[in-house]
């Protein structure tokens, strides 16, 4: 016997590969879902995810149960009964799914309202603006900011108003609130709501460039006396340097090219391209979800972030190796 065709061996391999399907998407570990909501917006999506889903598999079953029906019950002698296909047509093939169709317009359009301001007043009003590549994160009446972080209060919405600086951006934190674009030269509008304490990842949605898979960001949802804290902390200076090192690396810090780009309250640097440094040591990532905030990866990014995030505005640092340690330790002081 000669060897079967390649194209049939593979067809064979198909259903293994089916099956494989929701093994490889288990690799996914923690990666955040709107199917785990923890919010008001995500859980009217999981919702409707659902209904969707289970609309897909019952056409589904009904299709192979047509087929099966037609294969070996009405095709016994080689013989097919076609009497009267247009009432099963009309009936099955257009009445139905219009019925469908428009129930499911509905409720989609009754959960789009459902998203939109809730009653009561925000909580508190979050500015959100979209960079190439980060976030920047500031508070309505409050002088502080941040970035790449934003803090609420548990159990109560928030607005979110969105900008963008340069290309379009979408944010999105499918644990919490379906997707919103950001659009050069208009003020976008979302809400927040967490229903449980925790921290919630977010990601920059719409392709913006070389480096947006590293534009994620993240949502701290906390008691409203801890969220009242953090929120006191924000609007302060930043703490003066206790230690010899952390006095040596604030006038490192002073003294190099940071100044230029970033603002560190409390002392002269008040730049304004990069984001505000002021809490910097107690932030969750470096370059937006690029790398690890710690000691090491927080010297690496300082001399040359081009290796860690090629492409972002920030250019290598002409610092003194001598003088490293003292900036680091410095930096993560800023808390």
């Amino acid at each position: 016997m000669g060897r079967k065709p390649a194209a049939h061996r593979r067809w064979r391999l198909a259903p293994a590969a089916v099956l494989l399907l929701p093994l490889v998407s288990a690799c996914a570990g923690s990666a955040p879902s709107t199917l785990d909501p923890a919010g008001t917006g995500a859980r009217r999506l999981e919702g409707f995810w659902w209904l969707l889903f289970w609309i897909s598999v019952a056409v589904f079953v009904e299709v192979m149960a047509l087929l099966a029906w037609a294969l070996v019950f009405r095709s016994r002698a080689g013989r097919v009964n076609r009497s009267d296909p247009i009432r099963f047509v009309v009936v099955a093939g257009a009445g139905l799914p219009f019925v469908v169709l428009v129930a499911v317009y509905g409720i989609g359009l009754r959960d789009l309202a459902a998203l939109g301001p809730p009653d009561e007043p925000p909580a508190a009003t979050v500015d959100v603006t979209g960079h190439k590549w980060w976030w920047e994160v500031r508070y309505a009446g409050i002088d502080g900011a941040t970035a790449n972080e934003i803090h609420i209060p548990v159990g109560e919405a928030v607005r979110i108003r969105l900008r963008t600086v340069d290309v379009l951006h979408s944010f999105w934190v499918p644990q919490l609130m379906p997707k919103t674009d950001l659009i050069a030269g208009e003020v976008r509008e979302t809400w927040l709501r967490a229903e449980r304490p925790g921290e919630y990842r977010g990601q920059c949605a719409e392709y913006c460039g070389l480096q947006h898979a590293h534009m994620a960001f993240l949502v701290v949802a906390r008691p409203r006396v801890e969220y009242d804290a953090w929120l006191g902390r924000l609007s302060t200076p930043a703490p003066a340097p206790e230690g010899e090192a952390e006095q040596r690396g604030q006038q490192a810090f002073l003294q190099g090219s940071c100044v230029a780009c970033h603002t560190v309250r409390g002392t002269p640097a008040s730049g304004t391209v990069g984001p505000d440094l002021t809490t910097i040591g107690s932030r969750w990532s470096l370059g937006a979800g690029a790398a690890p905030n710690d000691p090491g990866h927080l010297g690496g990014w300082i001399v040359n972030s081009q290796t860690t995030k090629p492409g972002n505005a920030m250019p290598p640092q002409p610092v003194d190796a001598a003088a490293l340690p003292d900036l680091i330790a410095y930096l993560e002081s800023l808390r």
